[in-house]
């Protein structure tokens, strides 16, 4: 995979985290290409994850 691709996926991955952990909804996901919109998602679900375990105050 080239850099620059797995740069963006990175990118998507992250801003889906800080998505997340922000409390937004998953139906906000930005992406419409589908590789993207899989990364911004499951950085979403890891960051929901992060939430329910209790490693970010709810009201972050």
């Amino acid at each position: 995979m080239k850099r620059q691709k797995r740069d963006r996926l990175e990118r998507a991955h992250a801003q889906g985290y800080r998505a997340g952990v922000t409390g937004r909804s998953k139906e906000l996901c930005p992406y419409q290409n589908l590789d993207a919109r899989s990364e911004w998602l499951g950085g979403w679900r890891e960051a929901i994850e992060d939430r329910n375990v209790g490693l970010f105050s709810k009201g972050a």
